[in-house]
């Protein structure tokens, strides 16, 4: 089994990205399990119909420790399995407990036995925080594969560089690597041009561009991935092209994060910032 996370700034689209990305595996054959890591529980939403997911910290809270496998999973798109891992009530307590406090239910009611099938299991992790319980899933192991959604934008550069310092980081006394960055495109000229040198730069690669188009949100109000809403359209080809990359991706590498010099000068290079 193939354990994967999807790191990246907050609001570049990660959760788009891995559900489409999951209904694509689902349609190559592939048996996925989706885990939910932010407290908004909506990472799974599209594979489910827009169907409301009970969470796991939820479950905990209304009917105590005695639960089972099927209290915290759902079954979704291509018979997906998805969890939400949720968070503490407001005010109260550390969201990125809900990350460590679910992995280790699932880990206890055999989520990821053998005789569950499971090819992959995706983790789509809140915005860019490498610390604490949100590094939960590289920190121990939990995931091995990286990817990083990014853009042509600066900010979202900015936060894939920090994510590789934390991989970097982790990967010294762990088997976590960096699978490569997804482009999911903010349409900023030059972006794919410029996303490929920032990989080549950290020591990896662009394993796919993944366009901007409508009906990615054409999918979402009819709450489902771009596969199940229309997979004629070619937003579903891309998303079945991601999926592929992923699944024949051989290439994991320990990233080399830039100084900030580097990334700024990357920026200039490419006519992002502004002349002093």
């Amino acid at each position: 089994m193939r354990k994967v996370a999807i790191y990246g700034k907050g609001g570049i689209g990660k959760s788009t990205t891995t559900q489409n990305t999951v209904a694509g595996l689902a349609q190559m054959g592939r048996k996925v399990m989706v885990v939910g890591c932010d407290p908004k529980a909506d990472s799974t939403r599209l594979l489910l119909g827009g169907l409301s997911q009970r969470s796991v910290l939820d479950t905990l809270r209304e009917e105590g420790e005695d639960v089972e496998l099927d209290n915290i999973r759902k079954k979704g798109y291509g018979d997906t399995w998805c969890v939400e891992s949720g968070g503490p009530e407001p005010g109260v307590g550390c969201a990125g407990r809900g990350i460590i406090t679910s992995i280790n239910m699932l880990e206890s009611l055999g989520a990821y036995d053998e005789r569950e099938g499971l090819d992959y299991a995706f983790y789509d992790v809140l915005g860019d925080v490498v610390c604490g319980g949100f590094a939960m899933p590289i920190r121990d192991g939990k995931a091995e594969e990286i990817y990083i959604v990014v853009s042509g934008e600066m900010m979202a550069m900015y936060a894939a560089n920090n994510i590789c310092k934390g991989i970097g980081k982790y990967a010294q006394s762990g088997s976590v690597r960096l699978g490569g960055l997804i482009c999911n495109s903010r349409a900023v000229d030059n972006e794919k041009e410029m996303i490929e040198e920032l990989a080549k730069k950290i020591g990896t690669k662009m394993i796919y561009f993944v366009p901007r188009d409508n009906d990615v949100q054409r999918a979402e109000i009819n709450r489902k991935t771009v596969l199940e809403w229309n997979d004629k359209v070619p937003q579903a080809d891309a998303y079945r092209g991601l999926a592929k990359a992923i699944d024949e991706n051989t290439n994991f590498v320990i990233p080399k994060p830039l100084a900030m010099e580097e990334l700024e000068q990357l920026l200039m290079d490419f006519g992002l910032m502004a002349d002093a």
